[in-house]
């Protein structure tokens, strides 16, 4: 079975997807990296290297520091997929992200979003 392609996308392009989902709904950059900082232990210089270097998303989430203990509590449906469900365990932490940034896209206030 072949990897998904999303794996070898590089973090650096969708990052600016994320945010613009998110500015659009008058929310902001800084929460955005919170949110993703929160949930992959990088620091903000941290987050910034990854994006500098390109990562993919594979490596990206290989080199995560602490991914949050409480990511297990991230419930929900995005893009048709149930997170909670999702069986490949990078897939999970992609969805468990695209998750958190819709919750941030919908106005959901940033204390319900870090669990």
């Amino acid at each position: 079975m072949t990897e998904h392609r999303i794996f070898t996308a590089e973090f650096a392009k969708v990052y600016p997807m994320y945010v613009q989902k998110a500015e659009r709904k008058n929310r902001t950059k800084a929460e955005v990296d919170q949110i993703i900082c929160w949930l992959t232990g990088y620091s903000e210089a941290g987050l910034r290297k990854q994006i500098e270097s390109r990562s993919d998303f594979k490596t990206f989430f290989a080199e995560s520091p602490a991914f949050h203990p409480h990511s297990g509590l991230i419930k929900g449906v995005v893009c048709g997929v149930r997170v909670e469900e999702v069986a490949d365990p990078l897939m999970q932490k992609i969805r468990y992200l695209d998750k958190l940034i819709d919750e941030l896209a919908k106005g959901k206030a940033m204390e319900k979003i870090l669990r």
